[in-house]
């Protein structure tokens, strides 16, 4: 088969976070770890063309998958490749997109992401193969993706076996036993010790440690956070009200307060009257600011992040809970108070 390989910016040679903004791009030939994929494939297989994108870029942009994917058909793809994208939440989520995109598009698709990967969750029913954590398991990593591409080209389904991961999606067939004789031969297993046998394997929901408490808040830098819609008068950032695909962040710096008519809530889950009548309920700035000045908390971040929690993915919130914790880790950051609605 022709296959086209995507890769973010930073394994297509582009760039780090410097070049998380560009745009999608396909390019002839292998790429970076797409040399190994090509080998690994073997001589029936041949690997046309490297797809690309930033990562930030295919974030906000959600139509560059159906381009690329338009692209690699026109380039005379027959399947489509995508990652390892390991634990990394954007690069997982664009190669989700982009597997979304090609199986509507009738094309083959196989992408290869770790199990903690927020991207997994976006690509219910379409092939992914479990991945190493890091880059550091690229060759492994990369000989499990070409074994499971080689499989799907000649037809095959793959399973767990294989390494698949994720949801499946359900299909319809003739059950060789009656739903009475599988009843009864689940009990007998369960009654044998194996308590994971079902027929329905149920959602893997996450376990979130808490961080441990401030040993001292009076010598803490304090951020202040809200998956409330919260945004300036008149949503400049077009932030969405459900669903949200962003989040935004904006300068606390001279202000003791968020007052009406310069802030609001555009939250689709509840109603906002009195959240904008007085916008501190959903952002306290007051009470963090009289904190502040009692010497309780040492201090306030400049600025204060936002999103809007309203229907919006779990690969969707993981990734603003990843890429939030990078930004107020690197701003030493001790602590952040999260408002919910």
């Amino acid at each position: 088969m022709r296959i086209v390989h995507y890769l973010n910016q930073f394994f297509a040679g582009v760039g780090g976070e410097d070049a998380a903004g560009a745009g999608p791009e396909l390019r002839e030939g292998a790429v970076g770890p797409g040399r190994r994929l090509a080998a690994l494939l073997g001589d029936e297989h041949e690997l046309i063309g490297t797809a690309f994108c930033g990562d930030d870029y295919a974030s906000g942009h959600t139509e560059f998958a159906a381009a690329l994917v338009e692209q690699a058909r026109e380039a005379g793809a027959e399947l489509l490749v995508a990652g390892p994208a390991f634990t990394s939440g954007r690069y997982g989520l664009a190669c989700a997109r982009i597997l979304a995109a090609a199986t509507e598009a009738g094309l083959p698709a196989v992408a290869a992401m770790s199990p903690d990967n927020p991207g997994l969750a976006e690509a219910a029913g379409i092939p992914v193969i479990e991945s190493g954590a890091t880059a550091r398991q690229m060759g492994p990593s990369l000989e499990r993706l070409a074994a499971a591409a080689r499989k799907l080209a000649a037809g095959a389904e793959l399973t767990a076996e294989d390494g698949r991961i994720g949801p499946v999606a359900r299909t319809n067939r003739m059950a060789e036993r009656s739903a009475a004789e599988r009843a009864v031969a689940l009990v007998l297993r369960r009654l044998g010790g194996d308590r994971d046998a079902t027929e329905i394997p149920l959602p893997d929901f996450d376990q979130v440690t808490p961080a441990a408490p401030l040993s001292d808040p009076s010598d803490a830098l304090i951020a202040l956070l809200t998956e409330g819609g919260f945004v300036p008068a008149g949503n400049p950032d077009r932030l969405e009200s459900a669903r949200a695909s962003k989040w935004i962040r904006h300068s606390l710096e001279g202000r003791d307060s968020v007052e009406a008519g310069e802030f609001e809530s555009v939250h689709g889950g509840f109603s906002t009257q009195w959240a904008n009548a007085e916008p501190n309920r959903i952002l306290p700035l007051d009470a963090a600011r009289q904190l502040e000045g009692e010497g309780a908390i040492g201090g306030l971040h400049t600025e204060y992040f936002a999103t809007t929690g309203n229907g919006t993915t779990v690969a969707d919130a993981r990734r603003f809970g990843l890429e939030w914790a990078a930004e107020l880790h690197g701003a030493r950051i001790q602590a952040a108070i999260l408002t919910a609605t």
